[in-house]
């Protein structure tokens, strides 16, 4: 009997993220994925499990990251402004300058309205930056650095769904000027 060989599952993991990213879940088959960990199939099933438990563990890694990620960036910001601006731009240049596109809104498109585990994943996630940007903004308030009239949640809303459709702006067109105005003008809208 041959023995199944012996791998890092993070970094497995990483490199089925990878794959994950350029073809989606669906376009992903259980060939891409082994190929790029460097495993066989019955390495796969026998350490993670099928290729949506693969995925959830991809998914889970990615969202996980960039919370903490995101936290260490605001902890660092000289102002809770500075931190709002600081995301931001984060944000644009995760969109116009990295090689994929944001895993967790290709993901949202692609299977939260059809797979439960997924969507409450991705759920979590967006309720973290949501809670994360409304904390800011009302430190950024407290500070009068932003209008104590601002309602934080809807501006945290707003900003949220200002990234999300940025995305989907640049995916479509490709026009990185058009991704600064509007990063720019956000700022503006919230900085009055």
């Amino acid at each position: 009997m041959a023995r199944n060989r012996e791998f890092n599952e993070q970094e497995a993991i990483a490199k089925a993220m990878d794959v994950f990213w350029k073809k989606g879940y669906n376009g992903a088959s259980i060939r891409d994925l082994t190929d790029a960990m460097q495993i066989n199939s019955s390495s796969l099933y026998n350490s993670i499990g099928d290729k949506h438990q693969l995925f959830i563990k991809c998914i889970r890694n990615y969202t996980e990251s960039r919370v903490k990620e995101a936290e260490n960036r605001v902890a660092k910001a000289k102002s809770p402004l500075k931190a709002i601006v600081n995301f931001i731009n984060d944000s644009v240049n995760a969109i116009l300058y990295s090689s994929n596109s944001c895993l967790a809104i290709k993901t949202s498109f692609e299977l939260a309205a059809t797979d439960k585990e997924v969507q409450e994943i991705l759920k979590n996630d967006t309720d973290h930056t949501h809670k994360l940007l409304t904390s800011m903004v009302k430190k950024a308030m407290e500070s009068e650095e932003i209008n104590n009239e601002t309602d934080a949640e809807t501006m945290a809303d707003f900003i949220v769904n200002s990234l999300t459709g940025w995305h989907e702006s640049y995916i479509l067109h490709q026009n990185p000027v058009r991704i600064k105005k509007m990063a720019k003008f956000l700022i503006q809208q919230i900085s009055q």
